[in-house]
């Protein structure tokens, strides 16, 4: 979650006694400009009676992203018309586009906060929107509770089962061919930018989604992870499996790995068939 407010960071130069922002030439790097930020809260899950818009301006700086803005709203809680209010609350890691943590709205598109820089969102001055993601439940304000993906990654049993006890020795060569088609699948954030994105990824079903169903593939062609195939597809041809996907491409559309989801879709389905014909006549 974002850091909170400190007594280090309670009191900054260019911001007033009851931390109301100021914008100097030295904060903004250029005079007076500052960054909009309009933000979707919510106190709670249980309290959708507490939703609301809050906005914020923050001094501007060469090469800000979202979450430089929110780290300062959060050292900085007073709105544009002088209120005093909470720290917003969302969630981060790594702040490079690793973690996959920092999944919002901005601008009504689903993407990491991390490298979604100001300069590039819009024209300066216009407000600059953030909400929380609308698949995973609201936790407070921007952060949500992505466990859904991770339970259907255990569900999908996406890993290598490999008994660590003992010296196994070197593993299986993988042809460089199978290297780089598994390479690109390999980078992965579970970010949930494709699930927001889905069409037939909803709070009210099972589907799994294109991240789930890249990974599968990513382990059944792995000579080690390919021992579990028969259970991964198993679990893809019963309820919230493959079947339920209607290839609308929008994960590929937001991907921020830019992950061939499509084509894993594809590949994975004719793994199903292929296993689906052996099973009805090996009964």
């Amino acid at each position: 979650m974002n850091p909170t407010v400190t007594d280090a960071t309670a009191r900054t130069p260019g911001t007033s006694p009851v931390g109301a922002p100021q914008a100097t030439t030295a904060d903004t790097g250029e005079t007076g400009r500052k960054v909009v930020i309009r933000i979707r809260r919510q106190d709670a899950p249980d309290k959708p009676e507490t939703a609301r818009w809050e906005e914020f301006a923050i001094p501007y700086r060469p090469n800000m992203n979202v979450i430089s803005c929110l780290q300062y709203i959060a050292a900085h809680p007073v709105t544009t018309d002088g209120k005093r209010t909470t720290p917003p609350v969302w969630d981060s890691g790594c702040l490079e586009e690793v973690c996959g943590a920092c999944t919002m709205l901005i601008n009504g598109r689903t993407r990491q906060s991390c490298s979604a820089l100001v300069d590039k969102l819009g024209d300066p001055g216009e407000p600059i929107t953030l909400e929380p993601m609308t698949k995973f439940p609201l936790v407070r304000d921007l952060f949500v509770d992505r466990q859904r993906l991770f339970e259907d990654l255990k569900r999908t049993k996406c890993w290598v089962p490999v008994d660590g006890t003992y010296d196994l020795g070197p593993g299986p060569r993988i042809s460089e061919r199978l290297h780089d088609e598994r390479y690109p699948l390999s980078r992965c954030i579970s970010c949930g930018c494709c699930l927001e994105a889905c069409p037939q990824y909803t709070p009210a079903n099972e589907f799994v989604g294109a991240a789930v169903i890249s990974q599968v593939r990513l382990f059944n062609d792995h000579p080690i992870g390919a021992a579990l195939k028969d259970e991964r597809l198993e679990v893809l041809m019963g309820e919230g499996g493959i079947a339920d996907c209607g290839k609308a491409g929008n994960c590929v559309e937001v991907c921020p790995k830019e992950i061939p989801l499509l084509e894993s879709i594809a590949a994975v389905q004719r793994q199903e068939t292929v296993y689906a014909i052996k099973r009805f006549f090996t009964k």
